[in-house]
């Protein structure tokens, strides 16, 4: 298994508190990278039924024959023991003692941070960044092909083709995480919920217009977004709450976090398919997005990531808080450069007056320089900006 990015900042809280939750998406490389990088301690796996039921029913000896600590995997199947453990690490609270990981849920984080609030330092794993797929010794050298590959380690790591693992992938969600967050009734519902989702991405989100699509109420359609949120399948990407006009919009987009899995969603085969395909620019809007998360949660960043929107149209497709300053960033898929891909780009800057903004175009070509106050990206140098 290839390096990760974040192994550095693991390390680093790692000297700060007694423990370290690394969550994120199932199959995103957590149990991984925590034996990985803490290969001296013992390794505990709660998903087995003997040994989880032996921690359920006794923690005070599970925790007394780890006092030096260990990698707890799917901590989330005995949510109790954080209890303990808050009384374990109190008591010696030695940095980098304990390494929880565990595929996010609601339980888990409202476990985590009613039990270890102060004591853990919370690190989000989401699946491979641009940079980390290169490590793999075959980096992607076209747009539309990385895009429908999507960056699971499984696909690189085992060569599985995308759209077997991926059938794979929503089945094992849908029948386990689904069911263990929310008590989901109709899973083939659902399954049209998320197909209908991966549509929407890099859209506005109306819930009620996708409620009805489904054929479920508006609340019902909201729960099953906050499951897809609470296990980091999509996210919702919030407005700029700046007033730079009375008229922008205030909904917030909906985006995934993986474009394989929104490939597949959506019923793309081939590489060749996605070309041709007319959400084309949204994936690559997604992809960008997904992109610069991953950049933030390798450093352990959390939120300053919006859009902008007015009434009319005008759009930057996300905006960086950086303190005082804003980065605005425009995707675009195709290769050529045209003179009308800079205009929301201008207006955002007029309207945010004095407050300095840079510019950035991310683009499907090779472009890279600075063109009417715009830096140019090309798709495969994301990995060599600075967005955090």
């Amino acid at each position: 298994m290839i390096e990760r990015s974040i192994s550095d900042h693991v390390r680093q809280v790692a000297g700060h508190y007694p423990v370290i939750t690394i969550t994120g998406p199932r199959q995103s490389g957590k149990t991984t990278l925590g034996r990985m990088l803490f290969s001296d301690k013992p390794y505990v796996n709660l998903e087995a039924p003997d040994v989880r039921e032996g921690v359920r029913s006794d923690p005070r000896e599970f925790l007394s024959r780890h006092r030096t600590g260990a990698v707890i995997d799917e901590v989330q199947r005995v949510p109790e023991l954080l209890s303990y453990l808050q009384v374990e690490v109190d008591e010696r609270p030695e940095p980098g003692r304990f390494v929880l990981t565990g595929s996010v849920n609601m339980a888990l984080l409202g476990a985590v941070s009613q039990s270890l609030a102060g004591r853990t330092a919370l690190v989000t794993l989401l699946p491979l960044g641009l940079d980390e797929i290169g490590r793999f010794g075959e980096p992607c050298e076209d747009l539309i092909e990385a895009m429908w590959r999507g960056s699971y380690p499984a696909v690189f790591d085992r060569s599985i083709p995308p759209p077997e693992w991926y059938a794979s992938y929503v089945g094992t969600y849908v029948e386990r995480d689904v069911r263990q967050i929310l008590n989901v009734g109709d899973l083939i519902a659902f399954q049209t919920f998320l197909r209908l989702c991966a549509g929407r991405t890099a859209q506005l989100l109306n819930l009620s217009s996708l409620a009805s699509d489904c054929g479920v109420s508006h609340n019902t359609a909201r729960s099953w977004l906050s499951v897809l949120e609470a296990s980091y399948i999509a996210t919702r990407l919030p407005p700029l709450t700046a007033s730079l006009t009375k008229r922008q919009v205030k909904t917030p987009k909906l985006h995934f976090l993986d474009t394989g899995l929104v490939c597949y969603l959506l019923g793309v085969t081939s590489p060749d398919q996605l070309a041709h395909h007319p959400l084309r620019g949204a994936v690559f809007e997604t992809w960008v997005v997904s992109e610069v998360m991953k950049a933030h949660a390798r450093t352990g960043q959390r939120g300053g990531l919006h859009f902008h929107r007015d009434r009319k149209g005008n759009e930057v497709d996300l905006v960086i808080e950086r303190g005082d300053k804003l980065l605005a960033v425009e995707t675009k898929s195709g290769q050529t450069i045209a003179s009308d891909f800079f205009r929301g780009l201008d207006l955002f800057e007029k309207r945010a007056g004095a407050t300095p903004v840079t510019k950035v175009l991310v683009h499907g070509g090779d472009a890279a320089h600075t063109r009417q106050g715009t830096r140019l990206v090309p798709w495969n140098a994301m990995d060599d900006h600075s967005w955090t």
